[in-house]
């Protein structure tokens, strides 16, 4: 199973990438965790991503593809993957196209969580982070014992500034721009499979094992 997951932000793709990671026992593959590891290994790509994170600039294209073309040689992958975080636009999807055919292997599906602008905002203004352990909550779905306070470790619970309403709503206006037109790109290519992220967690999950199998 081969897998690329697609959604807003707070669509809920890394909670479902590690289910169903689980559920197929194939690794998911996110660009953060790619990047970090490269970095850390001393990779070639890793250390060109190092020059770009050192500066707090996005690591450009040619080598974020190149970190994904090296994670998708490894042995941990011959039964399947699930890409989450990448592609981000078309051109990285293209390339990502030219990645697999020259390696033999194709995406067998690609799961879009189609998540309301409304139940996104909720979700991500409502979440709070511990200072300390890194812990994360939200005021609705997951609170605190005690309000702003860490249950494991007693830190005090903040906002991020990217969880910001108005800064969750520029996330989405990138989103819209960016990653968007990846849905009509996977969807002309019949390999595009649709669930609604405004469910619980368990429903969506649900309904990617339902839609997959």
């Amino acid at each position: 199973m081969k897998l690329i997951l697609l959604g807003g932000p707070g669509a809920g793709k890394g909670t479902q990438a590690q289910k169903l990671a689980e559920k197929y026992n194939i690794p998911q593959i996110s660009t953060g965790d790619m990047l970090r590891q490269a970095v850390k290994d001393e990779t070639e790509m890793g250390k060109k991503a190092k020059t770009f994170m050192d500066q707090g600039k996005l690591v450009p294209d040619e080598v974020v593809i190149g970190i994904v073309k090296d994670r998708l040689t490894k042995d941990d992958v011959k039964k399947g993957f699930i890409l989450d975080g990448f592609p981000r636009t078309v051109e990285q999807a293209e390339a990502l196209d030219k990645i697999t055919d020259d390696m033999g292997i194709a995406i067998d599906a690609v799961v879009n969580i189609a998540t309301s602008p409304e139940v996104i905002i909720e979700r991500l203004s409502g979440r709070r982070s511990c200072r300390d352990c890194q812990k994360v909550y939200h005021v609705v779905y997951s609170p605190p014992k005690e309000e702003g306070v860490c249950d494991v470790c007693g830190g005090e619970l903040y906002q991020r500034d990217d969880d910001k309403p108005e800064t969750v709503k520029k996330r989405l206006d990138v989103y819209n721009e960016q990653t968007a037109p990846l849905i009509d790109y996977y969807k002309d290519k019949g390999k595009m499979v649709e669930v609604s992220g405004d469910n619980s967690i368990d429903e969506v999950y649900e309904d990617i094992v339902e839609a997959l199998s």
